[in-house]
């Protein structure tokens, strides 16, 4: 049997130090299924290519997903793992391999076959063609709790779509080339985490704006397959998390009843398929992930690392009445801030689509500077339980910047904030004067909390590598071209 290359991926997601997720897609072929009517009163079928004239039921053919892997220098791959490629989900699946070695390099098949077989008919002794598959190389996470890391982070990368066909600027993928001259140039890359606006499926606004199933999977399919974003995915473990225009943009805050019942579900069903399937949010049952999400917010470990992806946008509860205005749910706070208070001694990566500081000049009610509450009940929970390296990363407003959050009333108190975006904006970005980048900070609380060291703000596209032990961490913003803009170091204590 021969393997195809896969249509979309691989995407390396979930990695930890004994296992992996991995992402691929396969292709959609609808055929007749035909009954055979015997004198046996048997259901047998054939599989016909649609089109001819004969009757029968419309289905897709049974499309299977296989992978296998080892040790970079080993001589033999593991057992092949067979996984369903479902129609339900665009095609694609994940596979888990286990039982890994921590801080090792894998190297990876994967790709995609019909066949009208039950999975469980396949096995070891299945003959396969592997030459045309899908190969690459990751290395697993750190179990190592003082183990330095080394990431890539972003947001906003803008692909337009032009009335059913597809037209872009091909510098949106060139940002993914240079960090991929980065790692062959030898820069360690533990992860590669994306914050929001992967797509933007409203990218004409009203104009062609995604609104069925079918047209989210299409822009997730253009995005994700060109060259540079996907050798790079299928490289580096990959962390997402949505923003506003996976939806549409500033959701919900112009939604209407209808949205939430059709484009809702569509754009949330893409986006679980091609950004969350393949992270930790899912439990794994043997070699696949199981479960139906509830909740679009997860939390992973790395070396010295923890991270809390959060959700800052499905969840919203926009009250007019501004105490009481929820930008995540009250479970997820509570969520949030057991991960802050549980004295793991890693430093606290809080992922969230929009920043939490510093804040706009104007256009602030939709980041967390709209939320007054839940953002002085994080900072009171930092402030009074002394919980050190807590650092907030962030995307959304088309320009990259550091600073640092302190508190006058409190010495002791101190977190930093990032913020890293876009990857790719082909119009004007905001400058400096658009940021509040110094003095107190607003919140309901009488406690003091004061914008500090703020860096330069890069109005550019750009990516951002950030470097940290448990000491410090070290960040540097560089072009799209590969320029270094700035390198700056934030102290934890």
């Amino acid at each position: 049997m021969q393997v195809n290359p896969l249509t979309v991926g691989p995407i390396v997601g979930a990695t930890s130090a004994n296992s992996v997720r991995i992402w691929g897609r396969g292709r959609l072929k609808i055929t007749r299924r035909l009954k055979d009517s015997s004198q046996f009163g048997n259901r047998i079928f054939s599989w016909i290519p649609l089109g001819l004239p004969n009757q029968g039921t419309l289905v897709p053919r049974r499309c299977f997903g296989v992978a296998r892997l080892r040790p970079v220098g080993a001589s033999q791959f593991s057992e092949p793992k067979f996984f369903k490629m479902s129609p339900n989900f665009d095609m694609t699946g994940v596979i888990v391999f286990s039982d890994l070695l921590p801080e090792t390099e894998y190297e990876y098949q994967m790709g995609w076959f019909f066949s009208e077989l039950e999975l469980e008919a396949f096995g070891s002794d299945y003959a396969l063609d592997w030459s045309q598959a899908n190969r690459a190389k990751f290395t697993t996470a750190s179990a190592d709790n003082l183990r330095a890391r080394a990431f890539i982070f972003g947001s906003c990368r803008y692909l337009l779509r032009l009335f059913g066909g597809s037209w872009f600027d091909d510098r949106g993928d060139k940002i993914f080339r240079t960090i991929l001259e980065q790692m062959n140039g030898g820069e360690t890359i533990n992860q590669l985490l994306m914050l929001g606006d992967q797509i933007y499926a409203d990218d004409l606004n009203v104009v062609q704006a995604d609104t069925t199933l079918d047209e989210y999977n299409r822009r997730y399919q253009d995005v994700f397959s060109q060259p540079y974003i996907r050798e790079l995915m299928s490289r580096v473990p990959t962390y997402m998390t949505l923003d506003d225009h996976e939806i549409e943009d500033n959701w919900p805050s112009n939604s209407s009843q209808k949205d939430w019942v059709t484009k809702y579900p569509a754009a949330i069903h893409s986006y679980l398929t091609y950004q969350l399937s393949h992270s930790p949010l899912f439990a794994v049952s043997g070699n696949r992930i199981t479960g139906v999400a509830t909740k679009l917010w997860y939390n992973y470990s790395d070396g010295c690392s923890d991270f809390f992806v959060t959700d800052t946008r499905t969840e919203r509860y926009l009250s007019q009445n501004l105490p009481e205005r929820e930008i995540i749910s009250t479970e997820q706070l509570s969520a949030l801030k057991e991960w802050l208070a549980n004295d793991s001694g890693r430093v606290k990566f809080v992922v969230s689509a929009v920043p939490f500081f510093p804040d706009l000049k104007s256009g602030s009610e939709d980041k967390w500077a709209g939320f007054p509450q839940q953002r002085t009940e994080i900072l009171e929970l930092i402030r009074q339980e002394h919980i050190k390296r807590v650092v907030f990363l962030s995307g959304d407003v088309h320009a990259s910047m550091s600073a640092e959050l302190v508190s006058p009333d409190d010495p002791d108190f101190k977190i930093i904030s990032i913020i890293s975006s876009s990857f790719f904006w082909p119009y004007p970005h905001p400058q400096a004067l658009s940021f509040i980048l110094s003095g107190k900070l607003p919140t309901t609380s009488e406690v003091s909390y004061e914008v500090v060291n703020a860096d330069y703000v890069w109005s550019t596209d750009n990516f951002t590598r950030v470097t940290t032990d448990l000491n410090s961490l070290q960040v540097q913003v560089f072009s799209r071209k590969g320029e270094l803009l700035s390198t700056r170091l934030h102290s934890f204590f």
